[in-house]
């Protein structure tokens, strides 16, 4: 992916700013911005020809991207021409010194208007909580120092940064729904409401039920500081037993044996190890102890940590990826890049943390990503979309008839142990369960080997 120039990164952000682009939406601006300057590249636009973008914005419904991405986009671009001469011809390094001009941009409904640059309305991405309908202007300050309280809340819990996005969530369909100006104003009437409405109407499972309740209870618990009070009439979904799918080593071989590097190495540590997703692609250098071929996972699911062998038939494809991702490293660290991203408050400990090489993804990301705050270039690891859908082409080349997915290995990794005659806690403490109950659901995925006929011991 293109690099934006620095000298245009500064100048885009001072427009994101001026034009009142929420600093949490920045960086998503900046990444249509990536996405356009890659589309003129490959289909040989100039970046500041106006008329590449009705064909950009084709190309996102190509990619049926959602119509309030495709505003984000046309809302990034068309700050970006404020930033340089919407001329043809002009490359992506020559910074406008001229005041803005009028173009024409097409919507992503299809309708063309002449308009001033940069005078499209913000609050056109999802993100954009301000410009949801249900909520007026008035309120719109209210409700984010609500959000901003919950996301305090969540922080000093040390809860996950998915457990804040999927209780923000909830909160916010709870104030769209109910189109209130102030937080304060909600009753449990309307919780009881909305909660019907999920699943009456929106035929939400049990699972998102129950993770919409306990995102609204922790709302008013800790953020309105009142008690949610028993709700009559709503009750609690119950989940239904789930199998988990497991796959044979057959099917698990053919799987990788159609997958890239460095995929393939990615989901033989899911399975050899039984490493949840983002447990995987959050191995830094220093978790792999080749000496004991021990494998240690930090920050696990509830952040807690353990240990795991290490697979032996795959220890020289590891050690040989160890070796590009130290090359990757040296050169990161020549051009002058600012090395891995960090955790809570570890680098401000450990001022060089972040290009230390024990610090480094195992699994880093092909590209750089910028930090408009600092004005840095860090890398981050694969991203786990990236590859859910590696393996998902895997498994349909495969022309495997199971619904597998990156959580199929862990599953398969359990049970396959369970059927080597493991012991069931040898086998928790191995996928790191807290209770030997969730370790159970995996008697159910293997033939029983017991034998139930009564029988006295003297008869053996």
């Amino acid at each position: 992916m293109r690099q934006i120039p620095a000298t245009l990164i500064i100048q885009i952000k001072n427009l994101l700013i001026k034009n009142k682009i929420p600093q949490r939406d920045q960086n998503y601006y900046l990444k249509w911005l990536r996405y356009y300057f890659d589309f003129c590249h490959k289909y040989g636009f100039k970046e500041s020809d106006t008329q590449s973008l009705p064909n950009f914005i084709k190309k996102l419904k190509e990619k049926k991207q959602t119509i309030s991405q495709q505003k984000q986009a046309v809302r990034a671009i068309t700050i970006y021409y404020d930033s340089t001469q919407s001329q043809p011809g002009h490359s992506l390094k020559e910074l406008a010194q001229q005041p803005p001009k009028t173009v024409v941009v097409q919507e992503p409904s299809g309708s063309f208007r002449s308009s001033p640059r940069a005078t499209l309305q913000p609050g056109y991405g999802k993100h954009d909580s301000a410009s949801k309908k249900g909520v007026q202007k008035g309120a719109r300050k209210i409700w984010n120092n609500a959000f901003k309280n919950l996301a305090n809340e969540i922080k000093v819990r040390h809860y996950s940064p998915k457990t804040l996005k999927s209780y923000s969530t909830w909160v916010r369909k709870l104030s769209y729904y109910c189109k209130v100006n102030d937080p304060e104003l909600l009753t449990t009437n309307d919780v009881k409401e909305f909660l019907t409405y999920l699943a009456v109407k929106q035929k939400v499972s049990a699972s998102s039920q129950n993770q919409a309740f306990n995102a609204l209870l922790f709302f008013f618990r800790h953020v309105l500081n009142r008690e949610f009070g028993k709700i009559d009439g709503v009750v609690r979904a119950k989940r239904k037993p789930y199998i988990p799918v497991v796959l044979s080593r057959e099917e698990i071989d053919a799987i990788v044996a159609n997958l890239k590097y460095p995929y393939d190495l990615a989901v033989k540590l899911l399975y050899g190890c039984g490493l949840r997703l983002f447990e995987c692609l959050n191995l830094r250098i220093q978790s792999f102890n080749f000496d004991f071929s021990i494998l240690t996972v930090h920050d696990g699911k509830g952040k807690k940590d353990r240990t795991v062998p290490l697979p032996q038939i795959i220890t020289p494809d590891l050690k040989a990826h160890l070796e590009k991702v130290k090359a990757q490293h040296d050169k990161d660290l020549d051009e002058g890049y600012a090395g891995a991203f960090m955790f809570d408050s570890i680098e401000k400990k450990y001022k060089n943390s972040a290009k230390e090489f024990i610090w480094q993804w195992f699994f880093p990301a092909k590209i750089l990503t910028f930090v408009p705050e600092t004005n840095e270039y860090r890398r981050y690891h694969l991203h786990e979309r990236h590859v859910q859908k590696a393996i998902k082409r895997a498994v349909n080349k495969s022309k495997i008839c199971k619904r597998a997915t990156a959580h199929t290995f862990r599953h398969s990794f359990a049970s396959h142990l369970l059927q080597a005659n493991y012991d069931i806690r040898t086998i928790q403490e191995l996928l790191g369960h807290s209770d030997v109950r969730t370790t159970m659901i995996y008697t159910h995925t293997i033939k029983s080997q017991t034998k139930k006929e009564a029988m006295s011991p003297l008869d053996f």
